[in-house]
């Protein structure tokens, strides 16, 4: 099991903003691509030409990622501002 929490935009566009999920390990883009799997707005809201922060216990990661059992992953949006 993991703990998914979601920030920005994805909270209003997922309708949540943490969930628990079973996971028996994998990286970021496998987690992504099960979420995305979910329907229609899930992939729009991430999609792959986003470019996401994935946290994992609390550390900001770049690039794939492990994501191991019993982690707590938040998924930043990308952010725009001026």
């Amino acid at each position: 099991m993991i703990r998914i929490l979601y920030f920005g935009f994805l909270r209003e566009a997922l309708g949540r903003d943490s969930e628990t999920l079973a996971w028996d390990c994998g990286d970021s883009d496998a987690l992504l691509a099960l979420l995305r799997a979910r329907g229609d707005d899930w992939a729009a809201a991430l999609a792959p030409d986003k470019v996401f922060r994935v946290v994992v216990d609390r550390e900001v990661r770049r690039g794939v990622v492990a994501i191991p059992d019993g982690a707590e992953v938040g998924i930043l949006p990308p952010v725009t501002g001026g």
